[in-house]
């Protein structure tokens, strides 16, 4: 079930979710709005223009209020937004239409587990012809709280429980099932 803006603020107000760096205007009615933070992460070049998913992916992360996005570009970006989810509700990542008719992709694979703890990070890409201009505490999308059945058997403890800011893949750390 989709969460609406009265359980968002009772479970706020509750403590039993936490948002930390949220307004009260960011909640909508059945979501709540993510702003952009200030850093920006781009994936390195590397010597042999190849990434390997066995290897540590290298990237260059930088701080700022605006970050022009080039065309056909792709970067890495994070929410203001801390989240502490409870272990029985997930959220969905979703990017804001206007920005979507302008060509900016917002995305982070979609999904927030139950128990996650930490900033969002957002991909970002520009399939516009022009620059687009971003700016940190700019809503750039909003997350869709669902609540679940029952409370997670195994919530939430990967490789980026915590994060903060743009985080680059880890997946160089997954153990595959061969």
């Amino acid at each position: 079930m989709i969460l609406s803006d009265k359980t968002l603020l009772k479970m706020l107000d509750e403590k039993s979710l936490i948002i930390e760096h949220m307004e009260k205007e960011q909640i909508q009615p059945a979501s709540v709005d993510i702003r952009l933070g200030n850093t920006f992460s781009i994936v390195e070049d590397s010597s042999v223009g190849i990434i390997n998913l066995e290897h540590e992916i290298k990237y260059k992360t930088i701080t700022s209020d605006t970050y022009i996005l080039l065309p056909n570009q792709f970067i890495l970006a994070t929410t203001m937004e801390y989240f502490d989810l409870p272990n029985n509700l997930t959220a969905f990542v979703e990017g804001r239409s206007s920005l979507g008719r302008m060509g900016l992709f917002i995305q982070n694979a979609g999904w927030v587990d139950p128990g996650f703890k930490g900033e969002i990070t957002l991909e970002l890409y520009n399939a516009n012809r022009c620059a687009i201009e971003l700016k940190a505490g700019r809503r750039v999308g909003q997350l869709v709280f669902a609540k679940m059945d029952n409370t997670a058997l195994n919530p939430y403890k990967g490789k980026y429980q915590g994060q903060k800011g743009a985080t680059g893949s880890k997946v160089f750390l997954d153990k595959e099932i061969i």
